[in-house]
């Protein structure tokens, strides 16, 4: 038995958890968190640079949710929309 498993097994008898293993997820966890701060200030960088040439980020940010979907989804989403916005007086 190598000395991490039987320090594994140690943790798992004497709390129940694998502490070492735990361990590892959470420090992944917190690694992953970090890159995506990083990434979220990138957004926001670019969405800064966006604004300041001009562009409406809350259009942009309406364009960039509208692509993730498939077509029939965003098909249906509009849809529902327009029979809203024609029930409350609001459609062309």
């Amino acid at each position: 038995m190598t000395t991490n498993t039987a320090n594994q097994q140690a943790d798992v008898s004497a709390t129940g958890v694998a502490a070492d293993e735990l361990r590892q997820f959470i420090e992944r966890i917190e690694r992953l968190e970090e890159e995506k701060a990083a990434i979220a200030g990138d957004v926001k960088e670019v969405m800064s640079e966006l604004k300041g040439r001009g562009f409406d980020t809350t259009a942009v940010r309406t364009i960039l949710r509208m692509r993730k979907k498939d077509h029939a989804e965003l098909q249906e989403e509009e849809a529902i929309l327009e029979l809203y916005l024609q029930a409350l007086g609001m459609a062309a």
